[in-house]
């Protein structure tokens, strides 16, 4: 199984339990975009946007063992992404209190997973830990070192539940799109992705929430999510405020 796969199974499994099928539909089966017209190819070796990649690898590296580097290996557990939400969105988000939208992100899974999986397996990008020495905020393996850069599939899942979230509560877009931001920007934090990578997955993710506005299922169950998270936000347990200050120090500004 592929990294980029595991990271759909893992989501899943967090979603829906064992119960979860191997091999979903999403919303889109058969109709999935076609990313790969709308993600930029990746740099040539030695091309300007190359070298600033490696360069920003390489400067990143000192963040190791501080609080930017701590959260980003916080976010690499994609299995907490709801609740990284949780300060964007004034509320604490978790399977169990918001049904409708993790049967939505269920659902929908498989059509984020194809939008960075089929360019992954084109490009045949290699991760920036291979090219440039430098510690990285997860255990190294052979596997994950021989998985693919280009796009990142944490920042295309992190964008997309943003861009999910934002039109479910539109009043905190710019907060929420601002945390799904820094989840990928972690990514090279954690010296995982280059940026190249990163932006390339929110374009992935932009292309794939596109075209599932344009289904009526996906436009009906947004519609009961937006239904549950308006009145969950009404009656549900806030976040901390002093956690949600420090994440919001450190998630201001990209850290290059």
């Amino acid at each position: 199984m592929s990294h980029g796969l595991r990271i759909v199974a893992m989501t899943l499994a967090l979603m829906v339990g064992s119960a979860a099928a191997p091999n979903p539909a999403g919303y889109l089966a058969g109709r999935e975009p076609d990313t790969l017209a709308a993600i930029p190819q990746p740099p040539t070796p030695g091309s300007p946007r190359d070298l600033a990649d490696r360069a920003i690898f390489r400067r990143t590296r000192a963040l190791e063992g501080s609080p930017r580097w701590a959260l980003a290996q916080s976010d690499a557990d994609l299995s907490k992404l709801l609740a990284d939400f949780d300060c964007a969105l004034g509320v604490s988000l978790t399977t169990q209190n918001t049904p409708r939208l993790t049967a939505l992100i269920v659902k929908a899974a498989p059509d984020i997973s194809a939008a960075y999986n089929v360019p992954k397996d084109v490009f045949h990008k290699l991760r920036p830990f291979t090219r440039d020495a430098g510690d990285i905020c997860v255990p190294r393996s052979s596997g994950f070192a021989k998985s693919y850069d280009y796009p990142s599939g944490h920042a295309t899942w992190a964008w997309a539940v943003g861009l999910i979230l934002a039109r479910a509560a539109p009043d905190r877009a710019a907060d929420i799109l601002g945390r799904a931001r820094a989840f990928g920007e972690s990514r090279v934090v954690c010296g995982v992705h280059n940026a190249s990578a990163v932006e390339a997955g929110r374009v992935a993710a932009d292309t794939v929430v596109s075209a599932l506005a344009g289904d009526a299922a996906f436009r009906d169950d947004l519609a009961a999510a937006r239904s549950e998270i308006t009145t969950l936000r009404s009656s549900g347990v806030r976040p901390d405020v002093n956690a949600c200050r420090t994440e919001a120090a450190l998630t201001r500004r990209t850290p290059w």
